[in-house]
């Protein structure tokens, strides 16, 4: 048998196996989409659950995902962008860096389930705060930033180094370098990579279930800052959608708990595509921009169609 037929061979294999995760994926999404279809009515997702009747909605839910959304990465990405400009531009080799290197990979192998119990002991109990939606964001950010460290690291390692030494010979400090050169060309990675964060985010149920809690108030816009109701008070309980699904399959709390649970589960997974659909549409744009190639091209069109 000839390299050539051995190549050919092991290229039809890996395109076997690259279309049997597309199916399995198409299948995955066309099961879910199909048992929860209807996950778009206004009454559905505005709506809140009722345990005395028949239907309800997920509205409470689904502010909650948005707003600890929002809280994990106003925590996690200052945290693990330092990290990363850390360790791509002032850690020097040696046993403390690898040190650091090694409790990252630790924080990146932990269960969401341990951290979620350990959110518990801290941010529950040593607190004194109970279940709150801060909790919850916290524990999130243990989860999120070692990778979102990882994806700055490579992003800011991979600026070629003749931006960089172009940038200290025209008097720039190391700083000024890092802020106005090094950040915007690695931006789109870094972009990428908190799109893809904020998927997980918004899909986590375990680590929250010890930490924000089960219980989704009912939200209030015209109550007190410090109110449980008031929807930006992060020191509430607050349900997420990923946990009310979770909580509808185990407990049945409504009549129909199977049809609101599916729903739900057709809302969360778009929701997870939409993110990674952006993360590639978003990192193409922000490329194009930071390149210059999208100026480019709409000269190149505006002159076309003069």
């Amino acid at each position: 048998m000839n390299a050539r037929t051995v190549n050919n061979i092991w290229t039809g294999i890996l395109y076997a196996i690259s279309a049997l995760v597309v199916i399995l994926l198409l299948f995955l999404v066309y099961e879910i989409l199909s048992k929860g279809w209807g996950f778009w009515d206004p009454g559905f997702l505005t709506g809140r659950p009722s345990n005395t009747r028949a239907g309800g909605g997920i509205g409470p839910q689904l502010f909650n995902s948005f707003y600890m959304l929002v809280l994990t990465l106003f925590i996690s990405v200052p945290l693990g962008l330092g990290a990363g400009i850390y360790l791509a531009e002032y850690a020097k080799p040696g046993k403390f860096l690898n040190f650091i290197r090694l409790c990252i990979e630790a924080m990146a192998s932990l269960p969401s389930i341990v951290v979620g119990l350990f959110g518990l002991l801290v941010f529950v109990n040593l607190t004194g705060w109970g279940y709150t939606i801060m909790g919850g964001a916290l524990a999130l950010t243990i989860l999120n930033l070692p990778g979102l460290t990882r994806v700055c690291e490579t992003a800011i390692a991979e600026v070629p180094r003749s931006m960089k030494e172009a940038s200290l010979g025209m008097g720039a400090t190391r700083w000024q370098t890092i802020v106005r050169v090094v950040i915007p060309a690695a931006l789109p990675q870094i972009i990428t990579g908190v799109i893809l964060s904020a998927g997980r985010i918004f899909g986590e149920a375990a680590a929250l279930i010890f930490t924000a809690g089960l219980v989704a108030p009912l939200l209030n816009f015209g109550a007190p800052v410090d109110a449980p109701m008031n929807p930006f008070n992060p020191f509430r309980n607050g349900e997420t959608l990923a946990v009310h699904i979770w909580k509808l399959n185990s407990e049945g709390i409504v009549p129909d708990a199977k049809a609101i649970a599916t729903k739900s589960a057709a809302l969360l997974i778009v929701m997870v595509l939409v993110f990674n659909v952006l993360a590639r549409f978003g990192a193409g744009i922000l490329h194009k921009y930071f390149s210059g190639t999208l100026k480019t091209s709409k000269r190149s069109k505006g002159k076309s169609a003069a």
